[in-house]
């Protein structure tokens, strides 16, 4: 897709970090905007902004753990914009866990799978009809982690088994996609290349209040990109970050190209790529990765 303008981007999750920068990336290439969220003051921000830069623009509450809320997007969209042309199944979350697996609360695991897993499938479900029936030029993208596509941190387990389930659907759908010969493209988003500034580590902010516990926050400590910078130079570790803006001006490249992957690395990301591959080739036990080393 090279002429972005006047077309019309879903965006979930898109009232803030990647998904707001997907906003204004695609926006000021002068395509109409859908957000959908479930955070209130996010939410009345990235309209005033977008109204400000003269976007053509619709916010709306959408919470992708319900396909009735998804599906009142998508009717939204299609009824303000007339069609729907870049789905983005953007929204996730961290649960925060800490500690042993085995002690987690059920409340972490059902709310990130609720979110990052069923999130996805349910937007699958609510868009992927939609564009098939169009039968024009459209993409379908997920925003994944390597965190799980590719490689397997310790320190997240609940988040990595969300994040591996995403990209093993993803991938499954673009083979589906292409064996239909239609002319829709899905893509995997993979922010980075280095630990993405967002909101992830603060994902409490917007827990769903069934599925509360009585520890608030993050039982890892950390709730901001900052507090990972702080405890990782307790360790000398100089964490590097990427600004959301950076992944949106990526993603942008890639959908100009068709591409399946939206993936920025580093070196030493690839590295770690290839010596997990080459660990399960040689049948290797595994050695924990930690982030930034």
């Amino acid at each position: 897709m090279q002429d972005f303008n006047n077309k019309v981007a879903v965006i979930t999750g898109g009232a803030s970090g990647v998904g707001r920068s997907l906003a204004f990336a695609l926006g000021r290439l002068g395509a109409k905007i859908a957000v959908g969220d479930v955070d209130g003051k996010a939410m009345e921000q990235v309209q005033s902004d977008l109204a400000a830069e003269g976007i053509e623009s619709l916010v709306q509450f959408c919470d992708v753990t319900s396909a009735e809320s998804l599906n009142e997007l998508a009717d939204k969209a299609q009824e303000q914009f007339g069609g729907i042309h870049l789905v983005f199944a953007n929204a996730g979350i961290g649960a925060g866990e800490s500690g042993a697996m085995w002690d987690y609360s059920d409340k972490d695991w059902q709310w990130c799978l609720n979110v990052n897993m069923w999130g996805v499938i349910n937007s699958i479900k609510a868009f992927m009809p939609r564009l098939m029936a169009q039968n024009e030029p459209a993409h379908f993208v997920v925003t994944g982690s390597g965190n799980g596509a590719f490689l397997v941190y310790p320190d997240q387990p609940i988040y990595t088994a969300s994040k591996a389930a995403v990209h093993a659907i993803t991938e499954n759908l673009h083979y589906q996609v292409s064996a239909a010969q239609s002319p829709v493209k899905v893509s995997a988003l993979f922010p980075g290349p280095h630990v993405v500034d967002t909101g992830l580590f603060n994902s409490g902010r917007v827990r769903p209040q069934e599925l509360k516990k009585e520890v608030e926050g993050n039982e890892s400590g950390i709730s901001s990109v900052e507090d990972m910078k702080k405890m990782c130079a307790e360790f000398g570790i100089d964490l590097q970050t990427t600004h959301p803006d950076e992944v949106a001006a990526m993603a942008v490249a890639g959908l100009r190209e068709d591409a399946f992957w939206l993936l920025a690395t580093t070196e030493d990301t690839d590295a770690k790529i290839q010596a997990r591959a080459d660990m399960i080739l040689n049948r290797e036990t595994p050695v924990p990765m930690m982030v930034g080393t």
